[in-house]
């Protein structure tokens, strides 16, 4: 009796709290769809792969001249033939090409993209681990496929980036990427290199306030490290080896001598990162000495010490072009002028950024470069080609010729000038939409209402 008495006492209290409930599950559900509409608006259209037939493009083959009024057949992923009136009998889709460019896509030899979201948020960056013996740390691993630069990226006709990994002596393990996949695995592109930080005699910036003689205890200290690793690593060979050959394995734990032991027989390429003309000469006579298979990265006073750059005949991968001079008694335009002073030593040379957000200048560093020395052509090569070789994987990449891969882009225009307009864009064969972010967001209020007139 007394249940039913406080069942019946609590039932108009009870019918009132379904009201609110359901009326907060509808405002809910209301605001939910509001949002998903509001993301839906902002999403970027998904790539498509299918044959594709480029008709009668000025083409920019990068090894083998420009061909006018050329068709481009994509099959597969693969450009699969390159010539006037192509009529493959396969199922395609045809893009007229008439008074448009097509080029290879464009590779950065260094950056952060995918790794970094917010530079000031620690959280979304994913660069730089604690450590500074930790070559066995991967880069592709930290990679985010759906990082909102990589969109921002693609729509200047970037298809490929270096994202490599910072930190200590040996922060970890770089890799060439293609920017579209689903998985950061999709979007390898069959290069990683360990990165060393070699040893530095100079100031990092000028916050940095060490004295002269602190600076060269450190990097003696450095330097002491460097080849006491290199010498353990020795070791570690002859243990590896000959436990090959008796057909047994190595117990212990050690994933930074089996990380840097592939390097150490000249089966992995070593990416040696430094600026100062005495660094680099000191790289130079490190690499002579173990044998390795080396690329120079960054080599901003390259300028200074090109002939022996050349003559060691080691690569170089340089840049960013747009910034300012490492002395205050260079030229203004040192760093505009790096490339083409390497080039004409002969050093073969390609370009980097440096950068995550700002991947997507890679043309217009190109571009400086050109105008100050390098030429058009040249400038072309250090985006392309030139860094498909170094990497090894210009059977592959770097140039538009049969069976190699399908990452492309046609332009209206010099991509060099920022007027010009990307049409469309190949990656691996994908045809993706010239979307990004910042596309969306122009588009949006570029057509928005004007208000409400008082």
């Amino acid at each position: 009796m007394i249940c039913e008495v406080v069942q019946d006492a609590l039932l108009p209290l009870q019918t009132t709290i379904n009201k609110k409930m359901k009326y907060r599950y509808t405002l809910l559900i209301a605001l939910m769809s509001l949002c998903l509409t509001a993301l839906d608006s902002q999403q970027i259209q998904k790539a498509s792969k299918t044959n594709v037939l480029l008709t009668n493009a000025t083409v920019h083959t990068i090894t083998n001249g420009v061909m006018e009024g050329t068709d481009v057949f994509i099959k597969d992923g693969i450009i699969a033939d390159i010539g006037k009136s192509l009529s493959p009998s396969d199922h395609l889709h045809k893009i007229d090409c008439s008074a448009l460019h097509i080029y290879p896509g464009f590779m950065d030899g260094g950056t952060q993209l995918g790794m970094s979201e917010v530079g000031a948020v620690s959280l979304t960056n994913d660069y730089n681990e604690i450590g500074d013996m930790i070559p066995h740390m991967k880069a592709l691993t930290a990679v985010n496929p759906n990082a909102v630069a990589i969109p921002v990226t693609r729509v200047n006709g970037v298809t490929n980036a270096m994202v490599v990994p910072s930190g200590g002596l040996f922060p970890g393990t770089a890799a060439f990427i293609n920017l579209h996949g689903y998985t950061p695995q999709q979007m390898a592109s069959g290069f990683e290199g360990i990165v060393l930080n070699f040893p530095s005699s100079s100031h990092f910036g000028r916050w940095d306030r060490r004295s002269e003689e602190d600076i060269k205890k450190e990097q003696k200290k450095a330097m002491k490290k460097l080849n006491d690793i290199w010498s353990e690593l020795a070791l570690y060979h002859k243990i590896d080896s000959s436990a090959q050959r008796s057909g047994t394995t190595i117990k212990s734990y050690e994933p930074e001598m089996k990380a840097l032991l592939p390097a150490y027989r000249g089966e992995m390429t070593i990416l040696i990162h430094t600026n100062k003309d005495k660094d680099i000469l000191s790289a130079l006579q490190w690499i002579k000495k173990t044998g390795v298979k080396a690329i120079l990265v960054g080599v901003s006073e390259g300028y200074r010490i090109a002939d022996s750059i050349a003559q060691a005949n080691v690569p170089v991968i340089t840049g960013p072009v747009q910034s300012v001079p490492g002395r205050g008694a260079a030229r203004y335009d040192v760093a505009y002028r790096n490339a083409s002073i390497l080039h004409n030593a002969g050093v073969k040379v390609a370009l980097r950024t440096n950068d995550s957000e700002n991947v997507r200048n890679l043309p217009f560093h190109a571009g400086f470069a050109a105008t100050y020395g390098l030429g058009v052509e040249e400038a072309l090569k250090t985006l392309t080609i030139n860094l498909a070789e170094m990497l090894g994987i210009a059977d592959r990449y770097g140039s538009i010729e049969q069976g190699k891969v399908a990452n492309l882009f046609v332009s209206d225009g010099d991509p060099f000038e920022m007027k010009t307009r990307i049409k469309h864009l190949f990656i691996n064969g994908w045809n993706i939409p010239i979307e990004s972010r910042h596309t969306l967001l122009y588009n949006e209020f570029l057509e928005r209402s004007p208000g409400l007139k008082k």
